[in-house]
């Protein structure tokens, strides 16, 4: 048998350092922890810190959500509308509900959920809950109807962002494509129509 020997070492792949810095590791830039007290050094800290100064702060602030459902009487508005009602109807029971968590949670849907908490309370729940008056009656009569409201409602949203790319209409003052503006919430609304359509649909089937 042949064997080969080297005095060489053996070769070593060097894998480049991913470490970040706020002054993205150029030498002339100002080094952060030289030039910035301890005490509101990092996001984490900051925001500690502010916090400490001014309960009430935009930056730490949160949505009343509750209070805000309260004081807009959803509560009532949901069961004057017939909502639940309306759902059974369609085949949502609270025992399909509990049937459906797993699935959620398979789908990654929960965890979702969880670990975006501060973006839904201060991004998403303002926009369902200040919207909720006008929207509860719209929901309640699409409910009334079944899944063909909601797919109605799908191809509207979605036809109304095709007219306004074909036909070329610009936002006022900002000159950008309305197709393009309005498109970042029709399309996103069509898909949400269309899945809770065919969510309906299957339900009662």
């Amino acid at each position: 048998a042949f064997q080969v020997t080297s005095g060489a070492p053996p070769a070593t792949s060097s894998r480049p350092s991913t470490k970040l810095y706020e002054n993205f590791g150029f030498d002339f830039a100002e080094d952060q922890v030289e030039n910035t007290p301890q005490i509101i050094l990092g996001e984490a800290n900051y925001k500690k810190w502010v916090n400490g100064v001014d309960p009430n702060n935009m930056l730490n602030r949160q949505y009343p959500l509750l209070s805000r459902v309260r004081e807009l009487g959803l509560l009532e508005k949901t069961a004057e509308l017939g909502v639940l009602s309306k759902l059974e109807k369609q085949g949502l029971t609270l025992e399909k509900a509990e049937e459906l968590l797993p699935v959620l949670e398979e789908l990654g849907v929960l965890s979702l959920v969880a670990n975006n908490q501060q973006l839904l309370i201060n991004g998403v729940a303002p926009l369902a809950v200040e919207g909720a008056p006008l929207l509860l009656p719209v929901v309640a009569g699409a409910l009334d109807i079944g899944a063909p409201a909601f797919f109605l409602g799908a191809a509207g949203a979605a036809g109304l962002d095709a007219y306004l790319f074909a036909s070329g209409v610009e936002v006022p003052f900002i000159g950008l494509p309305a197709g393009g503006v309005l498109g970042l919430v029709l399309i996103p609304l069509s898909v949400v129509l269309a899945v809770v359509g065919g969510a309906i649909g299957n339900l009662k089937n």
